[in-house]
Order: C-alpha cells, then structure tokens, then sequence
C-alpha cells in the first residue's frame, strides 16, 4: 500500500483529491492562464515600459544591481558559448 493510502487509512488526509478534482482544478488554471495571456497581449507597449523600468528601479533600491552586475560576465559568457554553437 502507498503512502497517501496508508496516511488516507489513517484519517491524517481530511479531504482526499479526486482525479475529477484535480482536473477541474487544472481547467480553472488554464483559464486564469489564457485571461492572463490575453491580458498581457492587450497591454499597451508604454505601460509594459514602465512596468519594466519601476522594476529596475526597485532592484536598484534594494541593493540587487551590484549582484546582478557581478553575474553579468558570466551570463555574457553562456550567451556567447551559445552563439557559438548555433553560430548567430
């Protein structure tokens, strides 16, 4: 027997998950997905800009920029590794 029978035996899962459950659970997924998705395609081209600048500005503030820039050599390096090997 396996273990989530075993704990089911024992009353330690109150609210077992059915396989029509969990496929309900996923269609609902899929369709916050699909709204987000869209969503994000609808967004104007200056707004995803400015969403994108106040995050840099927040990393900033927070002290990230001297980590991101540390890794920046060796990203640099994986970018061109890569452009090697499917000669871009």
């Amino acid at each position: 027997m396996d273990k989530r029978r075993r704990a089911l035996k024992k009353g330690r899962i109150q609210n077992p998950l059915t396989r029509a459950d969990a496929r309900k659970f996923r269609a609902r997924w899929e369709l916050v997905n699909a709204a987000e998705q869209k969503e994000l395609q609808l967004t104007p081209l200056d707004q995803k800009l400015r969403q994108l600048a106040a995050l840099m500005s927040s990393a900033d503030a927070m002290g990230w920029s001297e980590v991101l820039a540390s890794e920046e050599a060796e990203v640099r390096e994986r970018w061109n590794r890569l452009r090697a090997i499917f000669g871009e």
